[in-house]
């Protein structure tokens, strides 16, 4: 394994933080209906917890509202449960063919905290993204100790594994601005 394979494999890990990334904050609700908001919610599918995404078919018919049709009528109710103790902070209801759920307006305290959680979730990516960057330079210095490449190779990686972790952590930042913003936009 070279310096190279090394930092190839630094990138791979550092991209498969920010797609972590980029789906946890989808789940976070802003004040218009996201059929990702219900990403993380599981319905008590015959005993069995099951993705609702899995179960069921999720629309945004308009800014303030998700629908969710089971593909299985009989479990309108699980569903319309599961909704209710995700909680997201909404009340659905159904008709006994479809679950409507109603995206209540953000109050100014709520949008607060929904930032707030965006910077925790930030900052767990920001740490992710620097425990790849660790693990990388570890091997560097463990291939630079067993005399499988040169100090300068090891330099010259070690700076570029330190260019793609700011790199990364800047991609972070800047989805987390881009998403806060859309939370406190009224």
């Amino acid at each position: 394994m070279s310096e190279k394979d090394v930092i190839k494999e630094t990138r791979t890990r550092m991209d498969a933080v920010i797609d972590d990334y980029r789906r946890k904050i989808a789940a976070i609700r802003t004040g218009r209906a996201a059929v990702s908001i219900l990403d993380n919610v599981m319905v008590d599918y015959y005993g069995t917890p099951t993705p609702l995404n899995q179960m069921a078919s999720v629309h945004a018919p308009e800014p303030q509202m998700l629908t969710v049709q089971p593909w299985d009528q009989t479990q309108i109710g699980a569903v319309e449960k599961a909704i209710r103790a995700a909680d997201l902070g909404l009340n659905p209801s159904n008709d006994g063919k479809l679950v409507r759920v109603p995206i209540p307006p953000l109050t100014e305290e709520r949008r607060r905290q929904l930032a707030k959680q965006i910077h925790d979730v930030a900052e767990d990516h920001r740490t992710a993204v620097r425990n790849v960057r660790r693990d990388a330079n570890d091997r560097l210095k463990k291939m630079l100790k067993d005399k499988l490449i040169s100090e300068d190779a090891e330099r010259d990686a070690l700076l570029e594994v330190q260019k793609l972790t700011d790199t990364y952590i800047g991609k972070i930042d800047e989805l987390t601005k881009t998403k806060e913003q859309e939370i406190m936009s009224v």
